[in-house]
């Protein structure tokens, strides 16, 4: 009876989640309806033969299935451009091999002679691109900002996280607000964590193109390293022409971009590779429908002001211009969260102009001692270490207090991490630790008083002995 029950609602669970992955499936046919001609691709004729030109003058023969997969194009448009490329005689048919049931197709030397001179005007070889116009529809159709984000799912995910109230009551409407948020305050408050945690606020995916074309010039967008797909069981689209989305897109959580010092200004334009000849989109345009996080704000490589300026149309404006050199000028959506996180003040970074424009600045400060001492508890639980309630009385009373360093979220972590390094080396239970171990990493943690004295610059410095 019981197998019988259990057997009965694992099919009752399967059956559930089939219909709510072809409900899925049904609303991304309908975002994105897979093209059947070639009229419905936005691209022109002569663009897509010279893809599949690059494409057979890369693999030497290939399968209908093949080019398919390679190209993203639907059975119907692409036995199109076969026929015209075998009347124009650049590509003939291989007969079938030992172990193939289908015809293969190779270019000839007419259709090698095409494939370099395409090469040499564009090296992108990849699926067919979506025209930007369809793109800039596709991202207004799927925004983040149509995700709304309320006190239930923010609470869920800091569920194990100290924050107080009132920086949740400030996150929440700020990341519904659709303007810019600057977040700030001392370091080591964990500004970089809770940035970074905000983007589970987002459950859902989104169509992420592999490219976009502008007037036929390919930018190439989907990025492996920024974009993670949904399961490939669930949301590929068939290889059959009448099912599934438009393959020129993959289905992706929504994008994180997160930067830091390593941000410069030509990481937000679009670059283009002299050696290969491909454009790669700048980073703002790999983060639409998601969250922008520049970390770490006013250690950049490009100066604050011209990060901010670069910034101040798209962000008023909700689009953003870019160039493909030459004065070629387009335009892109700018949907995205945008998060800046500093451990400087803003007023020192720009002007009030700039911060007029920003709708939330919200302040990360030191601990409460409550505050401490749960984020102290949880350390001890992942690293499996014995709570000792003096243990955490010593840190605050006597480490913290007495030498007047405020309470900060990192300091548990990397105090108790380094005073079980310490117990380890010693051939100690690095599950129990003692005020001695905790003191020496307190002294390996922090920058010695005297150090600071024995390599002061100043010439009225004195030196101190005490340590030699």
């Amino acid at each position: 009876m019981n197998i019988s029950m259990t057997t009965d609602q694992s099919m009752s669970a399967a059956v559930s989640a089939e219909g709510v992955q072809r409900s899925a499936l049904e609303g991304l046919r309908t975002l994105a309806p897979r093209p059947l001609t070639l009229d419905d691709t936005g691209l022109s004729r002569h663009f897509l033969t010279e893809l599949l030109i690059k494409h057979l003058y890369d693999a030497g023969l290939l399968t209908s299935k093949k080019l398919m997969q390679r190209t993203a194009l639907a059975g119907p448009v692409l036995e199109g451009l076969i026929e015209f490329l075998r009347k124009e005689v650049l590509i003939d048919v291989h007969g079938q091999g030992f172990d193939n049931r289908e015809l293969s197709y190779g270019l000839t030397q007419r259709g090698r002679d095409v494939a370099i001179d395409a090469f040499a005007r564009s090296g992108y070889l990849g699926p067919a691109p979506v025209p930007v116009e369809r793109y800039r529809e596709l991202v207004r159709a799927q925004s983040v900002h149509g995700s709304k984000v309320t006190a239930t799912s923010l609470n869920r995910v800091f569920e194990s996280v100290v924050l107080r109230d009132a920086l949740k009551e400030q996150l929440g409407p700020a990341m519904n607000s659709g303007r810019a948020i600057f977040i700030y305050g001392p370091a080591g408050t964990g500004k970089t964590y809770i940035t970074q945690k905000l983007t589970g606020l987002f459950d859902d995916s989104c169509l992420i193109p592999y490219a976009i074309s502008v007037n036929e010039q390919v930018v190439s967008l989907f990025d492996p390293l920024l974009h993670q797909p949904i399961e490939e069981a669930i949301h590929t689209p068939s290889l059959l022409f009448d099912q599934g989305y438009d393959a020129r897109f993959v289905n992706c959580r929504r994008p994180r971009v997160v930067t830091g010092g390593e941000l410069g200004m030509d990481m937000l334009e679009i670059h283009f590779n002299p050696v290969t000849k491909e454009f790669q989109a700048p980073l703002q345009l790999k983060a639409n429908n998601g969250i922008f996080i520049i970390d770490d704000m006013g250690r950049q490589r490009a100066t604050p002001m011209e990060i901010f300026n670069r910034w101040i149309v798209p962000m008023e404006e909700k689009r953003d211009y870019l160039t493909l050199g030459a004065g070629r000028h387009f335009q892109t959506p700018f949907d995205q969260i945008l998060v800046f996180s500093s451990n400087i003040n803003p007023l020192d970074l720009a002007d009030e102009a700039f911060l007029r424009r920003i709708g939330y600045k919200i302040y990360f400060g030191y601990l409460e001692r409550d505050e401490y001492a749960q984020i102290w508890q949880q350390v001890c639980a992942e690293k499996g270490i014995a709570f000792d309630p003096g243990l955490l009385e010593f840190a605050i009373s006597e480490l913290h207090a007495r030498r007047d360093v405020a309470l900060r979220p990192c300091h548990p972590r990397d105090l108790l991490g380094m005073a079980q390094d310490r117990v380890r080396y010693l051939g100690g239970d690095a599950a129990s630790l003692d005020a001695q171990a905790l003191t020496w990493a307190w002294d390996s943690y922090f920058v010695s008083l005297d150090a600071e004295v024995e390599m002061s610059p100043s010439p009225a410095a004195g030196r101190r002995n005490d340590h030699v």
